[in-house]
């Protein structure tokens, strides 16, 4: 260690030359046609960190959870404005048998046989307890003339036996206008209590047939008046075609055939004259039960109401009563072509030996012909009353007191009745 000594580098003598610096290893070109694998992040060692890396373009990077001691700034929310309300169309109300809207004429169609039913003891009940008054008042009136007639044709002599031949036939005439009047005044009856069903049914309402009778009853003398003015004008229209048939009878010779021709001209053109005031004046009993209008105020709403609506009131009372009409002929007609058959079966030879049993199937015969024209007479009363309300929805906006009417009735005020007044009952403009 002594003997080593220090000596001064030579100053001629340069230092030794660094390393020259390399470049950096540039990585190989893909050739055409070759995709070079992805490029992954290397592998953080244990206790080592790892800087999160951004994804690459088209890569789905998922939310990193905060590793344990981390800080995890709280995330604004997006401010999502509330949906837009829906503007779409909401269906009218129906509180019970129709919607409380102008009605298409589909529901005026169905509308009726929903009537029956919805409540058929009060409907079908009421036409039972009609069509029967019917029945057995013609059975004895028309029996008891047919009868009378009878005794008088055996007890004639031979001098007057042309007199008595022409009363006969006169006393035939009047007693089957009997049926033909009850009929009138059963289909008025029949239509007032119909209507008002069809009335409180509308608002989710179901009366009793007590209480149908009672409303149709409190109105019975306007109801008689329309009757007896829809009587009187058929006795006219009779009467006239009788006239003319009977003066070219008189006249004698061709003026026979000319008169019968013109009556049965006269009849078509009365038919047709019929059916129109039959469309004009449907609505009188209605208006006269549910307005509570005279018989003279009846028949001029029923024609103001009907004003416009012309054919399409007659088009849905007559396809009603084509359809009931035709449904009627394919139930009844079987049973009309069996009945002579079953007859014949029961007694051949015509001994009188199932005289009980034909009694028995005339009953029934007679009972199924009541059932139908029943049910016939309701669809069709029914049919005029729902038209009533469609028209008055039409023309007056009734669909809107209903709907009031109706809202009212689910708060009833404090003696729980409706604060809303009758919506059927006439505005004080009217």
């Amino acid at each position: 260690m002594d003997d080593e000594k220090w000596t001064a580098p030579d100053a001629a003598t340069p230092p030794p030359a660094a390393p020259a610096p390399q470049a950096p290893a540039v990585p190989p070109v893909p050739a055409a046609g070759q995709y070079p694998p992805p490029q992954l992040p290397p592998v953080p060692q244990y206790g080592q960190y790892a800087p999160p890396q951004a994804p690459q373009y088209g890569q789905y990077a998922p939310p990193q959870a905060p590793q344990y001691g981390q800080y995890a700034p709280p995330q604004a929310t997006q401010y999502a404005p509330p949906p837009p309300p829906q503007h779409g169309w909401t269906p009218p109300p129906k509180p019970g048998l129709i919607p409380l809207r102008p009605l298409g004429f589909g529901t005026l169609l169905g509308a009726p046989f929903q009537v029956v039913r919805r409540n058929p003891k009060a409907t079908f009940g009421s036409g039972l307890i009609v069509q029967l008054v019917i029945v057995v008042v013609t059975v004895l009136f028309v029996g008891a003339a047919a009868l009378w007639a009878g005794e008088r044709a055996v007890r004639a002599s031979g001098s007057d036996a042309a007199a008595i031949e022409a009363g006969n036939v006169a006393i035939v005439l009047v007693s089957l206008l009997v049926p033909l009047v009850l009929t009138l005044f059963g289909t008025a009856l029949l239509q007032a209590v119909l209507v008002v069903e069809v009335a409180r049914g509308t608002l989710g309402e179901k009366r009793r047939l007590g209480e149908l009778w009672k409303a149709a009853f409190r109105r019975v003398l306007p109801l008689t008046g329309w009757f007896a003015l829809t009587v009187l004008a058929l006795l006219v229209a009779v009467a006239l075609g009788v006239a003319v048939i009977a003066i070219g009878a008189a006249v004698g010779g061709a003026a026979l055939g000319v008169g019968i021709l013109v009556a049965v001209l006269l009849g078509l053109a009365v038919t047709v004259l019929f059916v129109w005031l039959g469309t004009k004046l449907a609505l009188v009993p209605s208006v006269i039960v549910l307005e509570r209008r005279g018989v003279i105020a009846s028949m001029r709403r029923s024609w103001s109401l009907t004003s416009g609506h012309f054919w399409r009131t007659f088009g849905v009372i007559a396809l009603v009563y084509a359809i009931v009409s035709i449904a009627t002929q394919i139930l009844s007609t079987p049973i009309s072509f069996l009945f002579p058959l079953v007859i014949t079966l029961v007694d051949p030879n015509n001994s009188g030996s199932g005289v009980v049993a034909i009694i028995v199937l005339y009953v029934v015969f007679a009972a199924f012909s009541i059932v139908l024209g029943a049910l016939t007479s309701v669809i069709q009363s029914a049919t005029v009353a729902v038209v009533y309300i469609d028209l008055r929805m039409r023309k007056e906006g009734l669909d809107i007191e209903l709907v009031r009417y109706a809202e009212a009735a689910t708060a009833p005020d404090s003696d729980g009745q409706t604060a809303w007044p009758d919506p059927y009952a006439p505005s004080p403009r009217g």
